[in-house]
């Protein structure tokens, strides 16, 4: 997707549908509220530079009646802008929550269906959308928090230059300009030279900053790689352990690592420019104003007071014109974060087109009111175009048994067409009108107790307490019911992979499905249990469809048919 053509006109696709939201009402008296506190700010900045005038003419002038009526009022300013900051924090972060919320939901909602999670993966350019859990969870936060940010400070500012160019014309007065044959007024010269001074600062600044946006997106790229290698090395400790490969995986943590600090490098050089330019310019601009409007002072043409609010309301001016080069740094970081959000949804949206649209180089999957599942001339073809099976015709009626011999391989693509996780192929498959679960050599164990992982994806008060003991002693993990309310981070490190395949037919047992794909569920076990497990399916669930890849020679015993791939 092209990043750099139209990108604001992209974000602003992606974030409107937030004000019109079902939180609409609340939202937009959240927003009203931020711009009102916003504009109550600046009158506040206003006030603050009159006081100041008033307070350094008083001080001018020996006067202390008038000294104590700025302290006076200074207590009042002081009261009503902690009162407008406090309030205003609280609007604004209450909106960024909900924003990101929104955001976060759709995102989940979107990835996290059918499968999506699992075939966004497979598309075309992956490499531009990877690490989608990164992407939702930090790239959210930044581009919704930066967003209403960044919105903040640029309507601050604008509404600083208007207000702070109105006072500035009006102290700027009028100065003659001798050229030798004529003379020439200038109305408001200190406006113009805040003007020029923003603009060249800014010119300056942006050409200083450009590599800071490229080094950023760089880095965030490469954070994400090491945290996802470091995630899947301890999501496959165990298979590690085993062949003894801690070795080669620090090396590869080594690498992902050195790429951080090549980003790293990148990004010091950039901000370390950024901060070269920044302290000159802060230091300059403060002292800049008020060598301008010296003359004037020394001259008598403006008082004390006059010349500390011309300079005050220079800065205020050039600091309103300066944003661009003030908030360069963020502005690169939010829009390497909006980028890396809007690849995930563009991806998204490109896997939902293809799923959604006809295309006779995609599989085709119809759900019927009958009890049987179809294959019609069924292709199916690997990422890189290889054919792995064709001219799949088939019929499985409601409680048939077919032993899917052969390639494992392509029986595991052909489970996968299926259920909906592999549509790269063509033909057509008819769905029973009931669903199809399929059970995976190593079954998915949630975060949590150990009832909720054997439930799921049922709730804890969907299963009977008497009847979830008397699965887990069925398939030989009678055991486990002292252990079902234990709490643990991660099942899949904690019980064995036999363990794990027991539990995964306690689920079978459990949710009585009507269909079922058993993708070598279990071969962890010896030849004798992962036939008895078979056999207990096969009595318990006898009004079920299975369709079963295993190395087993003797489960042809539990089976009607037998096709070979």
């Amino acid at each position: 997707m092209p990043m750099n053509t139209g990108f604001l006109l992209q974000f602003i696709r992606l974030a409107a549908p937030f004000w019109q939201s079902e939180n609409k009402t609340t939202i937009r008296r959240l927003t009203c509220a931020l711009f009102a506190l916003t504009l109550i700010q600046i009158v506040v900045a206003v006030v603050i530079t009159e006081w100041s005038a008033n307070l350094f003419n008083a001080l001018e002038q020996r006067s202390m009646a008038g000294v104590l009526t700025q302290v006076g009022m200074i207590i009042l300013i002081f009261i009503a802008n902690i009162a407008v900051t406090v309030t205003h924090f609280k609007v604004k972060r209450a909106l960024q929550l909900d924003w990101r919320n929104w955001l976060s939901a759709k995102l989940i909602s979107q990835w996290m269906s059918d499968g999506r999670h699992y075939l966004v993966t497979h598309i075309q350019s992956a490499d531009a959308h990877d690490n989608p859990d990164g992407r939702i969870a930090e790239d959210v936060r930044i581009a919704t928090e930066s967003a209403i940010d960044l919105a903040h400070s640029l309507i601050f500012c604008l509404l600083l230059l208007v207000s702070f160019s109105k006072i500035l014309w009006t102290l700027s007065g009028v100065i003659t300009l001798d050229l030798g044959f004529f003379e020439m007024p200038i109305y408001g010269h200190l406006v113009w030279l805040a003007m020029l001074y923003a603009t060249g600062a800014s010119v300056l600044g942006w050409w200083i900053g450009r590599p800071l946006t490229q080094a950023t997106n760089g880095r965030q790229d490469v954070e994400a790689n090491f945290r996802f290698g470091l995630v899947n090395a301890r999501e496959n400790s165990l298979a590690i352990s085993l062949v003894h490969g801690e070795h080669t995986e620090q090396e590869r943590f080594d690498g992902l690592f050195n790429d951080i600090i090549d980003a790293w490098q990148r990004q010091t050089v950039a901000w370390s420019h950024i901060f070269m330019f920044s302290s000159g310019h802060s230091v300059f601009l403060m002292a800049f104003p008020i060598l301008v409007s010296a003359p004037r002072f020394v001259l008598g043409s403006i008082s004390l007071g006059g010349l500390m609010q011309s300079a005050q309301a220079f800065q205020q001016m050039a600091s309103a014109l300066s944003w661009p080069v003030d908030n360069m740094a963020k502005i690169a970081e939010w829009r390497a974060s909006v980028e890396r959000v809007l690849s995930l949804v563009h991806a998204l949206d490109t896997l939902e087109q293809e799923i959604a649209t006809r295309d006779p180089h995609r599989i085709q999957r119809i759900r019927t009111d009958q009890q049987v599942l179809r294959l019609h001339d069924l292709c199916i073809v690997r990422l890189d175009g290889v054919v792995c099976v064709q001219k799949i015709n088939l019929e499985i009626k409601a409680g048939e048994r077919i032993l899917i011999a052969g390639n494992s391989f392509t029986g595991s693509k052909l489970f996968k067409a299926i259920v909906g996780f592999w549509p790269w192929g063509e033909g057509q498959i008819e769905l029973p009108v009931d669903e199809v679960v399929f059970v995976p050599p190593r079954p998915y164990l949630p975060i949590g107790t150990l009832r909720t992982a054997i439930c799921y994806p049922l709730t804890v008060s969907d299963v009977n307490q008497a009847e979830l003991e008397e699965k887990l002693a069925t398939v030989g993990l009678a055991n486990m019911c002292k252990h079902l309310d234990d709490d643990v981070d991660s099942w899949d490190a904690t019980l064995s992979r036999e363990q794990q395949q027991r539990l995964g037919a306690v689920r079978l047992l459990l949710q009585k499905p009507k269909w079922i794909l058993l993708q070598q569920a279990f071969d962890s076990l010896d030849s004798d249990d992962e036939i008895a497990i078979l056999r207990l399916i096969c009595q318990e669930l006898p009004q079920s469809a299975i369709l079963t890849i295993t190395h087993e020679s003797r489960a042809e015993t539990f089976h009607q048919r037998k096709i070979t791939l």
